[in-house]
């Protein structure tokens, strides 16, 4: 497996990965009506390459097929990072978080935070990052509970 930064050519292969991640591994801890929400049939591929260009995104790929996706903005924002519903718990998402944290350490970027989901707390928390306040978000016109979280670096 490997990091490399994104490239547009991807766009595809993370929305997908992301819709199918969530509807996988997420369903357990939110409803069916906030997954399709979170993760609707459709995407735009095109918003998302677009977005995932504008800010420091990587992937991790194994045998060449993406297999997790990260990113973060110029404020120390962590948007994403997702790992394939295959290959939980291989080291991906340590992997991604990783070159995250090198990246926004490079930039000068003193805190990350992000909006964990009930699925990825403890994920967050096992690699330092603190809870700051639970909180309801609306996707789509359906409510979810996340939780801020941040990290010192």
């Amino acid at each position: 497996m490997q990091a490399r930064q994104f490239c547009s050519a991807d766009a595809a292969a993370i929305a997908t990965l992301f819709r199918d991640t969530i509807r996988r591994i997420n369903r357990k801890d939110y409803s069916e009506e906030q997954v399709r929400a979170w993760a609707p049939d459709e995407i735009d591929v095109a918003t998302w390459a677009e977005k995932l260009a504008n800010r420091y995104s990587v992937v991790v790929e194994s045998d060449g097929i993406i297999v997790g996706f990260g990113d973060i903005e110029a404020d120390g924002h962590l948007d994403h990072l997702y790992v394939h519903a295959d290959h939980l718990g291989c080291g991906i998402g340590r992997m991604l978080l990783a070159a995250l944290e090198a990246e926004a350490r490079q930039r000068g970027i003193a805190r990350l935070f992000t909006e964990a989901s009930i699925t990825a707390r403890a994920f967050f928390a096992h690699y330092g990052f603190a809870l700051i306040a639970e909180q309801v978000v609306v996707c789509r016109g359906v409510e979810f509970v996340n939780f801020r979280m941040d990290k010192q670096l």
